[in-house]
């Protein structure tokens, strides 16, 4: 990297401040993939990368600035860096889905999702580290290595899962977004444990070819980034959904769901949480209870139709053969499919139907679902030895599947101010992204103007 080249991190402020330095000849493309390699050699130590892409990278960064220099210009994602996870086929890429085991013909072919991006113009600097068949919500995974959650660069805290190394990538500044999936929080709390925003899309709003399947009912698509305008730009550019902007949160109504959600929080996740909502009410804002006991039903009904999905990707004999060989946690929950019945499977694909629709009508009195994303901050990943430890480090996505399950979209932004992260979840029902977002972006600027 030349010395008229940035040191600081080009994407804290976002894509679009990024994308106008491009334009305003500050900058070029090259640079910038330069500047990316550059951080990635410089933070090896958090281990966010399966693998790197470097030779194309600078080569396709070349070639757009080429383009732009002779008057094309593909938009705001052209040029763009971004990691993919390692469940998503990028064409010339290995694809190990997080595994040692081969499962390359089951992820396919490279699908629409990375082909659009990289149509737009969108650099892959490499695929990100992932939970094994993205079955994990703390990040963890034995099988191939856990990234470094850079909010510490003392101690090794869990980055969330089981997109974590999408999230670490993003956190500290080596790409500008990545592309994570989520199932049960596999976006929203590996963007809770490293500070920035997750989107968890409606199901079926982005497509899912050339993504490895974890569970066909529950799969989709977001990105892990640092605003929820960059959230935003990505969605539009993928749904072709327009975002409104809200001028504020005057009048919103924050549904509080009184069952589950806050269970034995982390005192510092209950206070900022607290601070949160205290701020949006002194802008006009007003916390509405709900009530939803079905919430709790959320391990039972995830039980059944996961693991089960999940042995229908891999097919039982293919499990059975590398069970031996994956992550023990990883295994041992996806075991539980292969004595799944199919009177149990479909009587919970029933009652997780008609809990959509009960959990629906609440949204006739409120206008979000508001609660912490994970009801703890990240823990050092040398405590999970100890049993009790462990075991509640598996409730980091208590709070999240109940929005999977109840066909919700949902965000994830940071809603602490200082000291480790802690996140706010912003839930609304299947296909009110773009009013989702709409409210996201109000209530990140309220959560700013805190200073």
């Amino acid at each position: 990297m030349t010395d008229s080249q940035p040191t600081h991190d080009l994407f804290a402020q976002g894509i679009r401040p990024w994308a106008a330095r491009i334009r305003q000849g500050s900058l070029t493309f090259r640079q910038t993939v330069e500047y990316c390699l550059q951080r990635v050699a410089e933070n090896q130590s958090l281990d966010a990368f399966e693998c790197l892409d470097s030779e194309r990278a600078l080569a396709s960064a070349g070639a757009l600035d080429s383009v732009r220099q002779h008057g094309t210009d593909l938009g705001p994602l052209m040029g763009l860096p971004m990691g993919v996870k390692d469940i998503m086929v990028v064409e010339g890429l290995p694809t190990t889905n997080g595994s040692n085991a081969d499962t390359r013909e089951i992820t396919g072919s490279e699908g629409r999702v990375v082909k659009q991006l990289r149509q737009a113009g969108a650099i892959t600097v490499g695929k990100t580290k992932t939970v094994e068949f993205a079955l994990g919500a703390t990040g963890v995974n034995e099988s191939r290595g856990t990234p470094w959650n850079p909010v510490d660069r003392a101690v090794h805290r869990l980055p969330g899962g089981s997109s974590s190394g999408s999230a670490v990538a993003t956190s500290a500044g080596l790409v500008a977004m990545a592309l994570g999936t989520d199932t049960g929080g596999s976006v929203r709390i590996p963007a809770c444990f490293t500070g920035i925003v997750g989107l968890k899309t409606s199901v079926g709003v982005w497509p899912l070819d050339g993504i490895f399947s974890l569970s066909p009912t529950l799969d989709s698509v977001g990105p892990l980034c640092r605003t929820v305008d960059d959230a935003a730009l990505m969605h539009h550019f993928m749904s072709g959904e327009t975002i409104r902007y809200r001028p504020d949160v005057a009048g919103l109504r924050l549904g509080i769901v009184e069952d589950l959600f806050f269970d034995d929080l982390d005192d510092k996740v209950a206070q900022d949480f607290e601070a949160a909502c205290q701020l949006l009410e002194r802008h006009g804002a007003r916390r509405v209870a709900v009530s939803f006991p079905e919430v709790h039903e959320r391990t039972a009904l995830f039980t059944a139709i996961v693991p089960a999905e999940l042995i229908n990707s891999l097919k039982p004999e293919r499990f059975v053969a590398i069970q031996g060989g994956v992550d023990p946690v990883t295994a041992a929950r996806a075991a539980v499919g292969l004595d799944m019945t199919a009177h149990a499977y479909c009587s919970a694909q029933h009652r997780r139907k008609s809990l959509v629709n009960k959990a629906c009508c609440t949204f006739n009195e409120v206008d979000v679902w508001l609660s912490p994303t994970c009801p703890f901050v990240p823990m050092p990943v040398a405590q999970l030895a100890d049993h009790a430890t462990h075991e509640r480090a598996l409730l980091a996505s208590r709070n999240t599947q109940p929005g999977n399950l109840l066909e919700m979209c949902g965000l994830s932004l940071p809603m602490h101010r200082d000291g480790l992260p802690t996140g706010l979840q912003v839930c609304m029902p299947l296909n009110r992204d773009a009013a989702l977002l709409s409210v996201g972006q109000a209530i990140e600027s309220v959560l700013a103007s805190a200073g």
